[in-house]
């Protein structure tokens, strides 16, 4: 069977062993009988023992050579109609998922794309139960990365608002056609039990990602123009501390902070 050529526009890099891509699939154990959604599935690899452990899996490719190849490879997938064609940033998962059950998310996702990926899973966070998958070592560290580390930002925080995120383990750059040029990480995301923030979350959203996009001057100069103009700062501990070293907690009692001023 003719296999598909990696293109570089599209951030391939296919996974070639086996035993790391079993591994990949286990991740969803716990979650059998729901449906999947798989991310650029490429030649199925990964696909490959989503089917053998039984899972309802769709996927979800851009490349018309995959596309092709995973219609001959996996006609199963074809004939039930769970080859689902086009970009995933831009599907309507409600739709491509009907209904309002739970479902997971999983892939080996293209590097160049990996964060956009995850903030789209977050907007179906009262749906995605599971969110899996291999990325790119630093990115998989930054959505994994604890108040206090370097490697906390706008992602981690938004991400672990809803979700608890475990760094499982790394792999090697010499696993894959054609080797990238850095490692890998593969990570677990688990809903958590949060429903409501109890603050505005427009505005916790807001005010996580101004922090970050000076994240190297403290809240106190950061987050300034979010104040009312003529309205003090607030008086808080955490305006003397940089957004990597607060928590989610910290982030909510913020924003109520700045509520409270906007509505004073």
């Amino acid at each position: 069977m003719q296999k598909v050529r990696p293109k570089k526009a599209l951030g391939q890099h296919f996974l070639t062993d086996l035993s790391i891509a079993r591994r990949i699939a286990a991740t969803l154990d716990d979650y059998r009988g729901l449906p999947v959604i798989e991310v650029g599935p490429g030649m199925g690899v990964l696909t490959r023992f989503l089917l053998e452990e039984g899972h309802d899996v769709k996927v979800a490719e851009i490349d018309t050579e995959s596309i092709a190849y995973l219609r001959r490879e996996f006609p199963v997938l074809d004939r039930e109609g769970r080859i689902l064609e086009g970009d995933f940033l831009q599907m309507d998962l409600d739709e491509t998922e009907p209904g309002t059950g739970p479902f997971c998310v999983i892939g080996n996702y293209p590097y160049n794309i990996s964060s956009q990926i995850f903030f789209h899973v977050l907007n179906y966070k009262d749906r995605i139960v599971c969110c899996s998958g291999m990325l790119q070592r630093e990115v998989a560290e930054r959505l994994a990365a604890r108040p206090g580390t370097k490697a906390r930002g706008i992602l981690s925080v938004l991400l672990q608002t809803w979700y608890d995120v475990e760094y499982l383990f790394t792999v090697s750059e010499n696993v894959f056609n054609p080797p990238p040029k850095v490692k890998s990480g593969v990570i677990r995301m688990t809903r958590n039990d949060v429903t409501a923030l109890g603050c505005d979350e427009k505005l916790f959203r807001t005010v996580v990602k101004t922090s970050f996009g000076q994240r190297r001057k403290t809240l106190r100069n950061s987050i300034r123009g979010l104040i009312p103009a003529g309205a003090p700062m607030p008086d808080s501990d955490l305006m003397a501390l940089r957004p990597e070293q607060l928590s989610v907690g910290d982030f909510i009692e913020l924003t109520n902070l700045i509520t409270r001023l906007r509505e004073e």
